[in-house]
């Protein structure tokens, strides 16, 4: 852009118009979506709010790493060595076999140990757990969460009262357990940015690809 600085006198008294032409600062399209979305994401979030949802974010996302090394390695809590992925074990079959509540038992005892059901639970479990650690993709890891969750708690359906042999089911609470809570932890964290603080977000939102679709931030 040409900014006009107005004319001075040179040699004979001839008046002169001075042109300067200086550059404007400009911001990528890409560029200029990412800094909105991150603003929008942290707007009026203090930050010790900020570091708050930080911790959130380690803590939720060390729930699902957790469950993946402990299920594949055999690290002595819920899943001992010889159990362990690595060592033929099945990460589902136990959990899904053991279903004996709500409408959906049939299939968790269907699909329960099959090869499939244990790469996807597992790779959802790693994929969830590091993406939610380091900060990126939080969005897509929320959904994948809260899909892998809903799972879950449709296993274990805590609205039941009674098992499928008649027997309580010592349900804790009807409508809200561990697994909405993990799910609306997952939504947070996605909703205010919280990869921005002490994570790799800020970064990862700026790559080519990235930049340019907001639902993969």
């Amino acid at each position: 852009m040409s900014v006009q600085h107005g004319t001075h006198t040179v040699g004979s008294g001839v008046a002169r118009s001075t042109t300067v032409t200086e550059p404007v600062a400009t911001k990528a399209p890409g560029n200029t979506a990412v800094a909105s979305a991150e603003n929008a994401g942290r707007a009026g979030l203090s930050v010790v709010t900020r570091r708050i949802l930080a911790v959130l974010r380690f803590a939720t996302g060390f729930i699902f790493l957790w469950a993946f090394l402990d299920k594949t390695f055999g690290l002595g809590y819920s899943t001992t060595t010889a159990k362990s992925w690595i060592n033929g074990g099945s990460p589902t079959k136990g959990f899904l076999a053991s279903a004996d509540v709500g409408p959906f038992t049939g299939i968790a005892h269907a699909i329960a140990g099959t090869w499939w059901a244990d790469w996807l639970f597992m790779l959802g479990m790693l994929a969830v757990g590091v993406a939610v650690m380091a900060g990126i993709a939080l969005r897509p890891a929320a959904i994948a969460g809260s899909l892998i969750l809903l799972m879950m708690w449709a296993t274990e359906f805590p609205i039941a009262r009674f098992t499928t042999t008649g027997d309580p089911s010592g349900s804790t609470n009807p409508i809200v357990d561990y697994h909405i809570i993990y799910a609306l932890a997952l939504i947070v964290l996605a909703a205010t940015s919280a990869g921005i603080t002490w994570g790799l977000g800020r970064y990862f939102n700026r790559l080519p690809y990235i930049r340019n679709h907001a639902w993969t931030h």
